[in-house]
């Protein structure tokens, strides 16, 4: 089955930036489109950034049980519509969600077997840069920082952590995790197509030679 990936990182951190150059590189796998009642940044796209919704219509989505995980975030509505994963599934496709914190751990407790990936700054004073240099105002730029420093000690509870003190070094590692989650036994059924008959009728038929303990 396709795989779900969770990346997620304090504001700042870069986890936008790094997902975009992943789903450059890495065929197979799609982001999935964050939900929100937020404003539009210059540049932004509606379906391509975010699908950006009034908050009625929004709070109709709620309502229907259209999102996998919503919450608000600094006064603002985001959610992950769940016909976009559904719809990845049904294609084989991956798919990553770009989401906060408390949106990671409730897709996590919806379907453990996602994996999920934290997103580190290498130290608060460069993380503040990152922040200050996205136009925020010096009151958000501290709550920003506030909210970062009770974010940071939930990196323990993700499956994976990356520090992105250097993007393409950070791009390389998320990319390793997509990469070797494709080779996982679990996935050996996809593999099955590219291998050779005789091949496949030992994986289903044999046995293994090592008795486990």
């Amino acid at each position: 089955m396709p795989k779900l990936f969770i990346l997620s990182a304090p504001s700042g951190t870069g986890k936008t930036t790094i997902a975009a150059k992943v789903l450059e590189s890495l065929s197979g796998i799609r982001r999935v489109i964050t939900a929100t009642t937020r404003q539009p940044r210059p540049g932004e796209v509606n379906g391509r950034d975010y699908i950006f919704l009034s908050e009625e219509e929004f709070k109709g989505m709620m309502e229907k049980g259209e999102f996998l995980e919503y919450a608000c975030v600094y006064g603002n509505y985001y959610g992950t519509p769940k016909s976009q994963v559904e719809e990845n599934a049904k294609n084989g496709v991956d798919s990553l969600l770009v989401i906060d914190v408390q949106g990671a751990f409730e897709v996590k407790r919806q379907m453990p077997d996602a994996i999920s990936v934290f997103l580190l700054p290498p130290s608060l004073e460069e993380l503040e840069r990152r922040i200050a240099n996205r136009g925020f105002v010096d009151d958000n730029v501290k709550e920003r920082l506030r909210i970062a420093k009770k974010e940071i000690p939930c990196a323990k509870k993700f499956d994976y952590v990356i520090i992105n003190d250097f993007i393409d070094k950070a791009v390389e590692c998320l990319k390793a995790v997509v990469l070797a989650s494709r080779c996982s036994s679990e996935r050996l059924e996809e593999s099955q197509r590219a291998l050779d008959s005789e091949v496949v009728s030992l994986i289903k038929g044999g046995e293994c030679y090592v008795k486990e303990t």
